[in-house]
C-alpha cells in the first residue's frame, strides 16, 4: 500500500503540462495527512448540509461555485456546515483560480489541522492534472531486472540471466542511435489499466549502465542528453538466453506471443545468444517488426497466406496439366466422362 501524504503532493517534481502550481496557505499542521483515494470531490452539496454519501476520503477542491457560496455562508453568519465538514479528515481543500477562502473557513480548517492549498489553474485544468498525477502514484508498480530501451520509438524490455548480454546489447543499441531509460533495475508501473510505463527503480543511478570489464559508465556523458530518456511505455519484451542446441526456437513467427506484466499483456519474443549473433540487430529487427504489427501488417501471416496462394495455384495447375494429358491420349476430357 502507497503511503503519500499531502506533503508528499506539494513536493511531487512535474513539470510543464503535469505541474499542479500548489501551495499552503494554511493548516500547515496537517500537512502528514494521508491521501488514500486517487480522486477528488467538489463539495457542493455538503456546503449545503447535505453528507450522505459524503466522499471525505478524497482531496477536496474549491472551485468559484463553491467559493461563491461560502461567501453567502459568511454574509448570513452561517459556519455549521463548514464545521460539519471539517468533522471528518479530509486530506485537504484546494482552492483553484486563486481564491481565499473565508474567514470562518480558514479558522476551521486551523483548528482541525486541514491544510488548505491553492492554485492559479482554473478548476478543470487542475482536476484533470490531480486525477493523472495521483492515478500515476497509486499505479500498481513491480521492479523487474532487465534493460528498458527505445528503439526506433518503441518501448522494448530486454530480460535475461545475470552475464548473458543485456547491457552490451543495450549499449550497442545507444551507440546506434537508440535511447536508454533504465539498466537492471526497471520499475513498471500500470497506469489506466492497460498501459505499462517503465521507468528507473532508482532516478539517481538510472541513466548509468554496468559493463563487464569497465564497470560503470554514465550514458549521459558518454553519449549526451539525446541517448537517455526518463520513462517509456513498454511494448515489447525480449528474453535473451544462451543458446541451447536442443531448444525449440520458433522460426516462422505465425503466433503472436505474450508475456504478462501486472495483468497487462505484452508482445513477447525470445532471441536465443551465441557467438556470432548480431543480437542488436535482431532486437531492433524485432522493434521494427512490432511497428509493423501496430500498423495492420503481420509479416509472418502474410508468408503464410502467399505459400497458401502458391500451393493453391500449384494445385490447379498440376490438375490442368493432368487434364490436358489425358485429353491428349485420348481425346476426351476426363470432366465430360
Amino acid at each position: 500500500m502507497t503511503t503519500f501524504t499531502v506533503l508528499d503532493l506539494l513536493d511531487l517534481d512535474l513539470k510543464e503540462h503535469n505541474a499542479l502550481e500548489l501551495r499552503c496557505i494554511g493548516g500547515r499542521a496537517g500537512l502528514t495527512r494521508e491521501i488514500r483515494v486517487p480522486d477528488l470531490n467538489r463539495p457542493g452539496l455538503a456546503l449545503s448540509g447535505f453528507y450522505d454519501n459524503f466522499a471525505y476520503q478524497r482531496v477536496q477542491i474549491f472551485g468559484r461555485g463553491e467559493t461563491a457560496y461560502l461567501r453567502k455562508l459568511a454574509s448570513e453568519g452561517s459556519s455549521e456546515t463548514i464545521q460539519e465538514l471539517f468533522k471528518r479528515e479530509v486530506p485537504c481543500v484546494v482552492f483553484t483560480h486563486e481564491l481565499q477562502p473565508t474567514d470562518d473557513l480558514y479558522h476551521i480548517a486551523e483548528q482541525t489541522n486541514c491544510p488548505i492549498l491553492q492554485t492559479h489553474l482554473s478548476t478543470s485544468e487542475f482536476s484533470s492534472r490531480l486525477i493523472r498525477a495521483l492515478s500515476n502514484v497509486f499505479a500498481p508498480r513491480e521492479v523487474l531486472h532487465g534493460v528498458l530501451v527505445e528503439v526506433f520509438g518503441v518501448g522494448l524490455l530486454l530480460r535475461g540471466d545475470s552475464g548473458v548480454g543485456k547491457s552490451e546489447a543495450a549499449l550497442e543499441l545507444v551507440e546506434r542511435g537508440h535511447r536508454l531509460v533504465a539498466d537492471d533495475s526497471v520499475e513498471v508501473r500500470c497506469v489506466a489499466g492497460n498501459i505499462l510505463m517503465g521507468q528507473a527503480a532508482n532516478k539517481a543511478l538510472g541513466h548509468h549502465m554496468e559493463i563487464r570489464g569497465l564497470g560503470i559508465i554514465n550514458v549521459t556523458h558518454l553519449f549526451g542528453v539525446g541517448a537517455i530518456r526518463d520513462s517509456k511505455q513498454v511494448q515489447l519484451v525480449v528474453d535473451l538466453e544462451e543458446w541451447d542446441a536442443n531448444g525449440s526456437y520458433d522460426r516462422i513467427g505465425a503466433e503472436e506471443n505474450t508475456t504478462e506484466i501486472l495483468g497487462v499483456h505484452v508482445p513477447y519474443a525470445l532471441i536465443p545468444v551465441k557467438p556470432g549473433r548480431n543480437i542488436p540487430i535482431i532486437v531492433e529487427t524485432a522493434a521494427m517488426n512490432e511497428r509493423l504489427k501496430k500498423m495492420g501488417y503481420f509479416s509472418a501471416r502474410e508468408f503464410n497466406q502467399s505459400v497458401l496462394r502458391w500451393l493453391e495455384s500449384e494445385n490447379a495447375r498440376q490438375l490442368y496439366l493432368q487434364r490436358r494429358a489425358a485429353f491428349d491420349r485420348n481425346g476426351i476430357d476426363e470432366d465430360t466422362e
